[in-house]
């Protein structure tokens, strides 16, 4: 407990430090904001290690397309793959909940990134307009487009079915898609307390390439990544 308290303190307080610091790179170029983002994944990472003892581990990263396009359609069981996986990918751009747009000054470097936002719940003129946003974000090619097909951050145990976004996304523009397995939420659940001395592996899947059928597409990744997360919890 006392080593929650201290990690959940002093993390917190690098994010808001790290906010403030940052404000005036809302001004300059998004490659500013994005190195903003890079340092709190490994504020994170660090008071992880410290407080709890929690060991990192990355596997595949020569899995990563060096001269290709590719999306990235990771697992989400905590709040670490959002922060940390900013360390691993230049210009880390996802699509996320309306709800984290309207965060005071989060919010602010979340739209200056680039990043996507839906509403989970209904069809709006946003979600309509959801081809035109990834693609403007895809057509820069320092951006690395990251999806949590989940819709939510999950028990480490659950294996429900993935929205299909990302089947709309690997089919309207024909790109590679490069599959993650990240079993956070063991050492980070959702609504219960962090454990100590436990290990986080971020498993970088191999990619598939575009032109499969949309059906067979979405069970091979869906499956592949729960497979991997059978095999890293």
């Amino acid at each position: 407990m006392i080593r929650n308290i201290f990690f959940f303190l002093f993390f917190y307080l690098g994010i808001i430090v790290i906010s403030i610091l940052f404000i005036p790179t809302l001004l300059f170029p998004k490659k500013s904001v994005h190195f903003g983002g890079r340092l709190m994944g490994i504020w994170t990472g660090i008071c992880l290690k410290f407080f709890l003892k929690v060991e990192i581990i990355i596997k595949g990263l020569e899995n990563i397309p060096k001269d290709k396009k590719y999306f990235v359609v990771c697992s989400h069981q905590s709040m670490f793959e959002t922060f940390y996986l900013q360390t691993i990918f230049d210009s880390s751009v996802f699509i996320l909940k309306k709800e984290l747009m309207k965060i005071p000054l989060f919010g602010s470097y979340l739209k200056k990134m680039g990043c996507v936002s839906i509403d989970r719940d209904k069809i709006s003129k946003e979600n309509l307009g959801f081809k035109g946003l990834v693609e403007k974000v895809l057509n820069d090619k320092r951006n690395t487009l990251i999806i949590f097909p989940q819709g939510t951050r999950k028990d480490y145990k659950d294996r429900s079915k993935f929205k299909k976004g990302f089947v709309r996304i690997y089919n309207e523009f024909q790109i590679n898609c490069l599959p993650i397995a990240i079993n956070s939420g063991k050492t980070w659940p959702k609504s219960s307390s962090l454990k100590n001395n436990q290990s986080i592996t971020i498993s970088i899947l191999k990619t598939f390439k575009p032109g499969q059928n949309s059906e067979q597409f979405s069970y091979e990744v869906e499956n592949s990544i729960y497979k991997e997360l059978d095999l890293i919890n």
